[in-house]
């Protein structure tokens, strides 16, 4: 198994500073991981990578973290600040940071549609930009250069076969559901990359799904659901399904780790959260401490005769 390169004592320290300026704001604003998520338009498991050292900070969630938190980017990041400061501040003038200067960690330059936002930026110099407006600018820079990042790879199939009518392509996502102790989503070795399956297949097995384009894969790690999920068994889940959808089983965060475990509603305010292996405690727990990601369809594995 290849372990996630750890971050430097730099890039773990800004997001230790970030998540306790969170855990000490965000009861009085009323905050969780998931509304963090659902403003930075990333998953909850995204946001728990960031707050616990994972992933480092990027110029984007830094730029949401400060405005729902109301702090200045610099209390937990100086790094993002400048960098952010570059594309914002003196606009027009000659101290305008090129974007292909300030590099995030691992990111190439940045693109032609990014620096259209730049220009748009000069264009508006002697207009008095409030901050509200530069960081909508800024916002927008960041997500043309992620998204040109992730659009600088072309697609093909080299499989020598191509997608017939009612086959449908489940890809394979660099997730860990932990059965166990519980995971934050990490790198693995990966035993299957993406698996081609006929829709009827699924039908004749019973299987319902919100949409094809919802279905994904990840691996199972860990004890605690052996018997039903057996460890590093691949698993095909339904990231359409984010609410509880009756008794059933579940790709979850809880307390900032990620789990696949069997819920049940325990009573109007608490789930069961049950392990299948009988040698493994079931919880009951909060529903609102319980963050759903995709409910589990089909274990993939393969058993040897």
């Amino acid at each position: 198994m290849s372990k996630k390169k750890e971050l430097s004592p730099e890039l773990k320290a800004e997001c230790d500073a970030a998540k306790a300026i969170f855990v000490s704001k965000k009861n009085a604003l009323g905050l969780t991981q998931a509304s963090l998520a659902e403003a930075a338009d990333i998953s909850a498991a995204a946001v728990a990578m960031y707050l616990n050292g994972t992933n480092p900070l990027n110029a984007k969630f830094a730029v949401v973290l400060s405005r729902l938190l109301d702090v200045p980017i610099e209390k937990f990041s100086k790094r993002l600040a400048v960098e952010i400061s570059g594309l914002t501040s003196n606009v027009g003038g000659t101290t305008l940071t090129d974007a292909s200067e300030t590099k995030q960690e691992g990111a190439t330059k940045d693109s032609g549609a990014a620096q259209k936002v730049l220009e748009m930026i000069r264009r508006h110099a002697g207009k008095g930009l409030d901050g509200a407006a530069q960081e909508k600018l800024a916002m927008a820079v960041m997500n043309t250069m992620q998204a040109d990042v992730a659009n600088n790879v072309i697609e093909a199939d080299f499989s020598g076969r191509r997608l017939q009518p009612g086959d449908i392509s489940i890809p394979q996502y660099d997730i860990r559901g932990a059965m166990g102790h519980g995971q934050v989503p990490a790198d693995y070795s990966e035993a299957i990359r993406n698996v081609v399956i006929r829709e009827d297949v699924l039908r004749d097995k019973g299987i319902k799904y919100s949409t094809a384009a919802s279905l994904a894969m990840i691996t199972g790690w860990g004890q605690s659901m052996e018997g039903t999920i057996n460890d590093k068994d691949p698993v095909i889940v339904d990231r359409g399904i984010n609410e509880f959808a009756g008794d059933g089983v579940y790709v979850i965060t809880w307390h900032d780790l990620l789990y696949i475990k069997r819920l049940q509603v325990h009573d109007a305010e608490h789930f069961e959260m049950i392990s299948d292996n009988p040698k493994h405690k079931d919880r009951v727990v909060p529903i609102g401490d319980v963050i759903i990601h995709a409910k589990v369809l089909l274990v993939w594995n393969a058993r040897k005769l």
